[in-house]
């Protein structure tokens, strides 16, 4: 019987002589080791550095209120603070679980802690995210789509610092412009336009799954105005409903296939 020998990865029998597909086989399984073990030291630091970022960042938002108060003698009561936050964050409460449901998928751990960190998700942040996503072709739940989500959302916060600067900068001058009556409307329908033009293209994609949702969330906001600011609560049932659609529709074109075999 001819003793193998195992040398740097590379099999040799008696002879000396590579056993034949020994090499590709090995490398290739090297690589897809490597890769996967790089994307859990990745996967782990994210996590690490994301969750020690979100401490610090909670803790200077509702630290800084409490320190301001100390500082000019104006510290409030925590009576009353308490009873504040609680009815505001039993009402954000369902959105807020809802929106990290829905966003954390969509734009992997790094860029779902840097978008819930430095905020702006539904006008900056998730339009950016998905625009850069479809623009190399990057899946939900994949490796590419976590990098991608990640860079352009850095890159988003990076300019809306920028813009934000020179906005503190040219407030005084663009004062006139930005209080005209006349680009108030257009200031208004800023974010819809570009929700609009982005829905436009997944409504067209699965109008089939879309067009429910979409009629009867438009009705109910048409009968019932004062659901018009909350539309983050808005999210869960709509989502129901597509989940729904899509469902029965699995469902019906499972059965046809079924039926035609």
């Amino acid at each position: 019987m001819e003793n193998n020998v195992e040398l740097n990865n590379i099999k040799l029998d008696n002879t000396g002589v590579n056993t034949p597909g020994t090499v590709g086989v090995d490398a290739n399984t090297q690589q897809t080791q490597g890769d996967k073990s790089a994307w859990d030291i990745y996967t782990k630091k994210t996590h690490v550095i994301g969750r020690t970022v979100s401490i610090i960042t909670l803790v200077m938002l509702v630290g800084a209120p409490f320190l301001i108060g100390k500082l000019l003698g104006a510290y409030p009561d925590l009576g009353a603070v308490g009873k504040g936050f609680l009815s505001v964050g039993i009402v954000w409460l369902v959105s807020s679980i809802a929106e990290f449901l829905i966003y954390t998928p969509m734009l992997g751990a790094g860029g779902g802690y840097l978008a819930f960190i430095t905020g702006n998700l539904i006008n900056m942040k998730i339009p950016c995210a998905v625009n850069a996503r479809d623009m190399v072709g990057a899946k939900t739940g994949t490796p590419e789509n976590e990098i991608i989500s990640t860079i352009s959302i850095a890159t988003s916060s990076m300019v809306t610092i920028l813009v934000l600067a020179l906005g503190v900068l040219l407030m005084v001058p663009l004062q006139p412009v930005l209080q005209s009556e006349v680009l108030q409307p257009a200031f208004e329908n800023v974010v819809p336009a570009l929700f609009g033009a982005m829905a436009y293209k997944y409504y067209r994609k699965n109008m089939k799954i879309a067009a429910l949702p979409l009629i009867l969330m438009s009705l109910l906001f048409i009968l019932v105005p004062s659901l018009i600011g909350s539309t983050s609560f808005m999210i869960v049932p709509s989502g129901a409903i597509a989940i729904g659609v899509a469902y029965l529709l699995f469902r019906k074109k499972n059965t046809q296939k079924t039926t035609e075999e």
